[in-house]
């Protein structure tokens, strides 16, 4: 028996219009000040110890450039982020959806193996980058 206690349609509500101001904001921020000329942004703790570049290293600067436009200049900076984007946007388009109207779209990537492929690629990428 499940006990644990589930949100109601209220909670639910006001916890998605909570992430979406904050990734509108959080978006809003990346678009308007570069990463690469403002310094205002947290470091990478991995990169900094090791040198080495962790498998989100460059993400904001490739978020930016997708904002942008700029497809090439964002897979140079970090080609993970740039091809998951379009998942990540899908993955929370479908959420705000299904809360709003009630209506379930397609989610395949949301089957658990879906998470292991994506562990899985976030170390091999990881790995990868570094031997280039």
């Amino acid at each position: 028996m499940n006990t644990s206690p589930s949100l109601s349609g209220f909670e639910r509500r006001a916890l998605l219009t909570a992430g979406v101001i904050s990734t509108v904001a959080a978006c809003a921020v990346v678009f308007f000040f570069n990463p690469e000329r403002f310094h205002f942004y947290p470091l990478c703790v991995f990169h900094q110890v090791t040198g080495l570049e962790c498998p989100g290293c460059g993400g904001l600067r490739a978020a930016y450039q997708l904002m942008h436009g700029h497809l090439a200049a964002a897979w140079r900076y970090n080609a993970l982020v740039t091809l998951l984007s379009p998942v990540a946007v899908w993955l929370a388009a479908r959420e705000i959806i299904r809360e709003t109207t009630g209506r379930a779209l397609p989610g395949i990537v949301t089957r658990p193996v879906f998470a292991w492929i994506l562990a899985a690629t976030l170390m091999l990428f990881g790995v990868l980058r570094n031997l280039w």
